[in-house]
Formats: structure tokens, C-alpha cells, sequence
């Protein structure tokens, strides 16, 4: 993988998407969860997710004329990339069988650790003293809100842990990727690949020997639930693929911590769980956290102003010179 590099008013440019992501990824969770409640096995939900992203984002794509036909070398990223979101909602679903929610949680965050050295280490970007102890910071503001007991968790733990390795390659994917093609082009091409991974699993393994595996008939309510996560997914994706696009990812990997924040006030809004004293100090922690971050990224980028590029420019070497951002 090669080196990446961002001006600073396309890295302030980026956290404000991150910010996006961080406010909206939660409705993800909110509509998967109340699918799952309303009976649709887990499996048929991540299948409706990636086919309503590709259906409501093609007519974007046309329009923005985003689309490009893969090399063969670009189409095996795309399946990789794909399979990677796959595995990572698998493994996390399944931690959920065996470790209560908030420890399969905080262990999947130490995926922002994981994504700043991946970052360094494939894409050969700089990560500096400040931006790990901004990590440090949000990670500990985490834990303070979700409080984890650890009590026995033992070799469950594998599955939080391959959730966080598969979702930081996932997210340097999509920093390298976007750095060549589109972003709606990189969100359509990776939940095609997911869908068709997927699928032939879902069909070949619905005869009831595994429930997570089954396809159900669904009614009015569970297929708008189906929606509801495949546009949720659709927007946050997008918000965290034009970030990727933007900023790096060592900047971008401590404003994860931002999601807990807008988590905890869905799960209080939607599903009635109330925050306590502690929680609202680790949402303190959190925020600082993410302000420092902004505020030292916005004043590096007016202590060196982009010379030939503005907020709103593209990155050099798009498929498409002529694709309207």
C-alpha cells in the first residue's frame, strides 16, 4: 500500500464527516436491534442492509456519474473489503452470545489502537505523541460509559477482538480506495460484493439447522425495519467513507469514540436505558477528547493553508475526472 497524505483543510474537512458518522452510526444499531426483536434473524438483516445500500445509492452514483468499471485487481479489493464488513458484524453478533454487550464493546475498542498503527504501518502515515493520547483519552472516556465487568470472559473475548482487526482494515480499505475512485462507487461496489457473499449462504443453509442462517417471510413492519437499517447504514457509511477520503486515519480513529456518546442517548431515547453519574463523566472525557482533536487539526490548517486545493476539492487521480463531487 502506499503512502497517503491530506492538506489541512481537507483533514478539518474530514472530521467533520467523522462527526456524521459518529451522530448517525447508531441508527444502524437502533434498526438492527428492533429487527432482531421483531424476529428476523441476524443474517437476513445484514443481507437487507447491503441490498437496500446499493439500491438507494446507484441513482446517486448515476447522477454524480461515479461509476467505473473495476480491473480485476480493484474488483478483488471491493470482495475483500466487502467480506471484511462481513466477518466483522459476524464475529461481533456473536460475542453478543457470550459476553453481555458492554464488555464485547469495550473490547471491540481497541480497534481505533488498532487502525492508528495499521495506518503507520501500511499507508505510512504519522501518528505522534498527541494523537495516541487522544486515543488513550477516548478510550478510557469509553469505558466509564459502558462500564464493563469482564467476569470470566475468557476465550469469547477472540470475537470482539477479530470485530475490531477486521473493521480497522476495513476502514485503511477505504482510505486507500478512496483515494482512486469514487466514494459512492467504493460504498456501491463493497455492499454488491457483501450482498453476493452473503446470499448463497443465506439459501444454501435456510432448512432451520442454523436460526441465524433462516430467511423469513416478513410483514409491513419488519420489512420497514429492514429499511430503516439499510438507509441508516447507507448515510453513515457514506459520512465515513468520504472522511477516510479526506483526513488520516490517525486523526479520525480517537472521533470513534464520538459514537458512543450519540449510542447512549439512542438507547436512552428509543429503548428507555438510562445513563448514570459515571456515564456522564465518560461522555465528558469523550467529547474533550474529540474537541482537542478538532481544535489542534483546525489549527494546524491555518498554520499551513492548502496551497493549491480548497475544502471542497478531490483528492488527485479519481477514475472519473469528469464525475461531479
Amino acid at each position: 500500500m502506499t503512502k497517503t497524505s491530506a492538506s489541512p483543510s481537507h483533514t478539518v474537512f474530514g472530521i467533520f464527516m467523522m462527526l456524521g458518522f459518529a451522530a448517525f452510526g447508531p441508527v444502524i444499531d437502533v434498526f438492527a436491534k428492533l429487527a432482531g426483536e421483531a424476529g428476523i434473524p441476524v443474517f437476513q438483516i445484514s443481507g437487507a442492509r447491503f441490498a437496500v445500500q446499493v439500491l438507494i445509492l446507484i441513482p446517486f452514483a448515476l447522477f454524480y456519474r461515479a461509476l467505473h468499471l473495476p480491473d480485476r485487481r480493484e474488483a478483488g479489493l471491493y470482495i475483500l473489503r466487502g467480506g471484511l464488513i462481513l466477518i466483522a458484524t459476524s464475529f461481533f453478533f456473536a460475542s453478543l452470545n457470550y459476553l453481555p454487550i458492554a464488555d464485547a464493546i469495550s473490547i471491540f475498542f481497541i480497534e481505533p489502537f488498532v487502525l492508528t498503527l495499521l495506518g503507520a504501518i501500511l499507508l505510512g502515515e504519522t501518528i505522534g505523541w498527541r494523537r495516541i493520547t487522544a486515543c488513550l483519552v477516548g478510550f478510557c472516556g469509553a469505558l466509564l460509559v459502558i462500564q464493563p465487568q469482564y467476569a470470566e470472559v475468557g476465550i469469547a473475548a477472540a470475537f470482539p477482538l477479530g470485530t475490531a482487526i477486521c473493521f480497522a482494515l476495513y476502514l485503511i480499505l477505504t482510505r486507500q480506495m478512496t483515494q482512486k475512485a469514487h466514494p459512492l462507487a467504493v460504498q456501491i461496489y463493497t455492499s454488491l460484493a457483501a450482498f453476493m457473499l452473503i446470499m448463497p449462504v443465506l439459501l444454501v443453509m435456510d432448512d432451520g439447522a442454523i436460526a441465524a442462517l433462516d430467511m423469513i417471510p416478513l410483514d409491513n413492519y419488519q420489512l420497514s425495519l429492514l429499511i430503516g437499517v439499510g438507509i441508516a447504514a447507507s448515510i453513515a457509511h457514506m459520512f465515513i467513507t468520504v472522511a477516510f477520503r479526506h483526513a488520516p486515519v490517525a486523526v479520525l480513529a480517537p472521533l470513534q469514540y464520538l459514537e458512543i456518546i450519540s449510542a447512549t442517548l439512542f438507547g436512552w431515547w428509543v429503548f428507555s436505558d438510562l445513563p448514570n453519574q459515571t456515564t456522564f463523566l465518560g461522555i465528558l472525557i469523550i467529547v474533550g477528547s474529540g474537541l482537542y482533536v478538532f481544535m489542534r487539526e483546525r489549527k494546524v490548517s491555518h498554520e499551513k493553508p492548502a496551497s493549491a486545493t480548497g475544502l471542497h476539492s478531490k483528492p488527485p487521480h479519481t477514475h472519473n475526472p469528469n464525475a461531479k463531487e
